[in-house]
């Protein structure tokens, strides 16, 4: 499996490029802010054909080149509906720090083509089967997306819904604490250790890593021996 990602906007949220290898169709997980330019870029070094643009969430910094990306490929938005609103009014999930920093307004409009998702859905898509987990927390239709490694075991795009040591803010508008603990505890807790965790900000790491030093998950796992939180 080919796994091409780099940070974008203002914001660095993680923009995923993933293909069964070089020359492949592809699909691309969270195209964010001032996202057009590298994707193209990527898309030309690696010789792929994205398919379709999968969506962790709806917040602005994850989504924000979603709409050029995906008109320009002729391909679908897919997104939990839940956070499809957020595609044509941003505003909807920003903080008010966050809204004046743009000055109160931020215009987007939905991809021409928008697929929902839903809790346990299977996608097939550029030779891969990505299966869809609903995570609320963050926002109420966050998401994460997990496949299996041609070595074994599984990797996770996470969105913000799990961070290397830390989660995602739950304190701006869809967002939840008690919700976002009730996915950690069922969503979260029973993946494998081996299941790597690509995550909406900052680097990478794992399961086993997160159950064993991630504050957060060690309060709802007692037998488990400042961070980015997104916008």
């Amino acid at each position: 499996m080919l796994v091409v990602g780099f940070p974008t906007g203002a914001f660095q949220a993680n923009c995923y490029l993933v293909a069964a290898g070089e020359g492949e169709p592809c699909v691309i997980v969270d195209p964010g802010q001032d996202a057009v330019e590298p994707v193209a870029e990527a898309l030309r070094k690696y010789r792929l054909s994205p398919v379709a643009a999968l969506l962790t969430h709806g917040h602005f910094d994850h989504v924000f080149s979603v709409t050029p990306i995906c008109d320009g490929n002729d391909i679908a938005a897919w997104i939990h509906p839940e956070d499809r609103t957020m595609l044509s009014d941003p505003m909807k999930g920003l903080s008010d720090q966050s809204s004046a920093f743009f000055g109160g307004k931020l215009e987007m409009r939905e991809p021409a083509e928008v697929r929902e998702l839903t809790d346990g859905a299977e996608l097939d898509l550029a030779g891969l089967t990505l299966t869809v987990d609903h995570t609320p927390g963050h926002t109420r239709g966050s998401v994460v997306f997990h496949t299996a490694l041609d070595e074994g075991g599984r990797v996770m795009f996470a969105g913000d819904t799990l961070f290397a040591g830390s989660i995602g803010r739950t304190d701006l508008p869809g967002g939840d604490m008690r919700t976002m603990t009730e996915t950690l505890r069922t969503k979260i807790l029973p993946l494998a250790d081996d299941t790597v965790v690509l995550p909406g900000h900052g680097g990478s790491t794992t399961i086993g890593r997160e159950r064993a030093s991630n504050p957060f998950l060690l309060e709802l796992d007692p037998t488990a021996a400042g961070p980015a939180r997104g916008i």
